[in-house]
């Protein structure tokens, strides 16, 4: 199973689809649009707390 993690959006560029999430205990991760979970348009606001699991891409 995969571990979840939870973290605060830095920044998130909607035009262009991707941003950075900021971990307490480990280095920001690359976030892209496709990755998003929600219904209508997908982007994220900066300061967002958000959950996520780290994918190796």
């Amino acid at each position: 199973m995969t571990e979840r993690v939870t973290g605060t959006v830095k920044w998130f560029n909607a035009s262009k689809g991707y941003g950075f999430i900021e971990r307490q205990d480990g280095p920001d991760v690359f976030v892209h649009y496709s990755a998003i979970q929600s219904d209508g348009f997908r982007s994220l606001q900066e300061g967002q707390r958000v959950e996520f699991t780290i994918e190796k891409g």
